[in-house]
């Protein structure tokens, strides 16, 4: 007689362009036996140009936090998979690095011979976290101004800057940090009703950029916001080391906003190709 295994199928809540909605099959260990179309081609163009052990032993994990119950991880390993299928578009051979007690880097790059690292982080808050204190920031605003929800996304996005430059301060090449930010309210539960972001990219820039100046071992940042609505700008003046792509709500296969804001303070700065590199990313649509 034949022995039926249970299955149940889960939604990834996913913004990362046409992954929204993707649904998966699991069997009850928790064992993934069928991925989206979508996710199983990249998940193949990875295995295939990224041979090495070490790379193919993250990969397996990225499988595993896919199907993990935390959004945030389930985020992390998407913007992972995501960015390092863009890094290969552009020519770049990619290498995952080990997973390791003592942080590192999550991909190691070439483009020819000149190499880089990039560390991939999402942000997938929840209603806990909302509420905790900015610890360790100076806020520069009034008592009451920081309930501005764009004015906390801010301070929010500095601070998971400064918490990942800790993990990142032994390297000498030039260092990206890569920040995806799938719903710009950072609650976490499913059912919260969304709030509407109204966001001065510029402030955003300026203050990314400040920081940077004390983040010497940091070479960019490069922030992926989904659901922000870009405040008018009032002026025309703009930072030489920031490059800002804007899409029209339509656009839900892309990033909303992407910017890219290199350290003018960098012990290592992107190379000319490195930096061209990084601007095709920008522009790269994400199927």
């Amino acid at each position: 007689m034949p022995r039926w295994r249970s299955r149940r199928t889960i939604r990834l809540q996913s913004h990362l362009g046409e992954l929204q909605g993707v649904w998966r099959a699991v069997d009850w260990s928790g064992e993934p036996e069928r991925l989206a179309p979508e996710i199983e081609d990249r998940w193949t163009t990875l295995n295939r140009h990224c041979a090495d052990r070490s790379s193919h032993l993250r990969l397996g994990r990225l499988l595993h936090r896919l199907n993990h119950r935390d959004p945030g991880v389930q985020e992390s390993a998407l913007a992972e998979l995501e960015l390092a299928t863009q890094l290969i578009r552009i020519g770049a051979r990619v290498t995952f690095l080990s997973e390791s007690q003592a942080r590192t880097a999550d991909l190691e790059c070439l483009l020819g011979r000149e190499r880089f690292f990039v560390e991939v982080t999402a942000m997938v808050g929840s209603a806990e976290r909302r509420r905790l204190p900015f610890r360790g920031l100076i806020l520069d605003q009034e008592q009451g101004e920081e309930e501005d929800r764009g004015v906390i996304l801010t301070h929010r996005i500095l601070a998971r800057i400064q918490q990942k430059a800790k993990q990142l301060v032994d390297y000498c090449d030039p260092v990206i940090l890569n920040i995806s930010i799938p719903r710009a309210d950072l609650q976490g539960g499913k059912n919260s009703r969304r709030e509407e972001i109204w966001l001065d990219l510029k402030a955003l820039a300026g203050s990314v950029t400040v920081l940077l100046t004390r983040l010497r071992h940091l070479s960019a940042v490069l922030i992926s916001l989904w659901d922000v609505h870009p405040l008018p700008s009032k002026s025309a003046t703009r930072l030489a080391n920031v490059e800002v792509v804007e899409r029209t709500k339509r656009q839900r296969t892309h990033p909303r906003v992407r910017l890219l804001i290199q350290n003018p303070s960098a012990s290592t700065s992107l190379t000319e190709q490195q930096e061209d590199a990084f601007r095709q990313i920008l522009q790269q649509a994400l199927g």
